[in-house]
């Protein structure tokens, strides 16, 4: 099994990109990570993946960056803690295979996750 699903079943875009890997595949994990909360080796992985600085994860439309987070400089480690304490911050929907990371969004990106695959 080599895919995992960041997901948020009360976001829309969410539910888009998992209906639309649920149509390439049956064999990946949902990770509910607002629910359940997400390890700084599961963000480095994916920050490695998609070979993105942390920043590039936040949702800067969450209430939390505008009023505390924006306009602020962070090291990339600060950014991984920021992240996995307050993970609503988290882009979604994320996809993650053995190899690279896509942004479900727009969906057509999970593609890349088949592409050339063993």
């Amino acid at each position: 099994m080599g895919i995992k699903i960041y997901h948020n079943p009360k976001c829309a875009k969410s539910r888009k990109g998992l209906n639309y890997l649920k149509l390439k595949t049956t064999d990946f994990v949902i990770s509910e990570y607002i629910k359940n909360g997400i390890t700084l080796e599961e963000l480095k992985e994916v920050v490695l993946k998609l070979n993105v600085k942390p920043s590039t994860l936040v949702r800067e439309n969450e209430e939390i960056f505008k009023k505390e987070l924006k306009g602020r400089n962070f090291t990339d480690d600060e950014w991984l803690i920021i992240i996995r304490e307050n993970p609503k911050l988290l882009k979604r929907p994320l996809i993650v295979g053995k190899h690279k990371a896509v942004f479900g969004d727009p969906v057509e990106n999970i593609d890349i996750l088949f592409k050339n695959r063993d």
